[in-house]
């Protein structure tokens, strides 16, 4: 055994100085490679931070302009909105203009017509007051007389109906507070309540409007 001790301490003397080189040589061999491998990472990582970088800017660039554009929208929606509103008033505007100057048209002769119903009430009294059977051919001038009195009643309401002036007779007719007004209430055999049993004067509308009210007696109930 002391012998094959030997034989291997043999062996290996001649090697051991080539091992304690290599021991030597190794740890400077290992610093340059991790030199070299740190160097290459710093590389790597300044250049992904670059790229991060350039991505970064980019990105704040167009979120600004998303911002700006977003406010420009805003804006845009605001004016547009303002212009339609101020399109819808001009036309409303417009519109009540143009009704005003068309009432204007049709009731701007009310208070001309107002005066004239006093004459038309006044003709209509004067031939109601003569006596029919006074009207004959042996007394030609109350004839006369009669006979032009009924002419210009029916002439002038020709002339009211032409500018839209119309007659309220509303005998038998249910009573409506915006075209008549109600005298007195009496009970009348008959005839259903809340009818018009008498009229005591005409009324009159102008183009659907009531120019002036029937003067009426209304049925009540018994």
């Amino acid at each position: 055994m002391a012998a094959v001790a030997q034989c291997v301490r043999g062996a290996l003397r001649p090697r051991l100085p080539l091992l304690s080189v290599a021991l030597r040589t190794s740890p400077r061999l290992l610093c340059a490679a991790t030199q070299q491998k740190n160097t290459g990472q710093n590389l790597e990582e300044d250049q992904s931070q670059s790229q991060n970088e350039q991505k970064v800017e980019p990105s704040s660039a167009e979120k600004l302009l998303a911002e700006e554009k977003a406010k420009l929208e805003e804006q845009l929606k605001e004016v547009t909105d303002k212009y339609r509103r101020a399109l819808a008033d001009a036309e409303n505007i417009r519109q009540r203009s143009q009704k005003l100057v068309e009432e204007a048209k049709l009731y701007g002769i009310q208070s001309f017509c107002k005066d004239l119903l006093e004459v038309a009430d006044i003709l209509e009294k004067a031939t109601e007051s003569v006596p029919k059977e006074e009207i004959k051919d042996d007394n030609p001038h109350l004839k006369s007389l009669y006979e032009g009195l009924v002419m210009t009643e029916v002439q002038i309401q020709k002339v009211f109906k032409k500018h839209g002036l119309l007659r309220l007779n509303p005998v038998g007719a249910k009573f409506d507070p915006y075209e008549h007004e109600a005298l007195f209430h009496a009970p009348v055999e008959g005839q259903e309540p809340g009818t018009i049993a008498l009229v005591s004067k005409i009324g009159y509308k102008l183009h659907g409007r009531t120019l002036r009210p029937a003067l009426v007696g209304v049925v009540k109930e018994a």
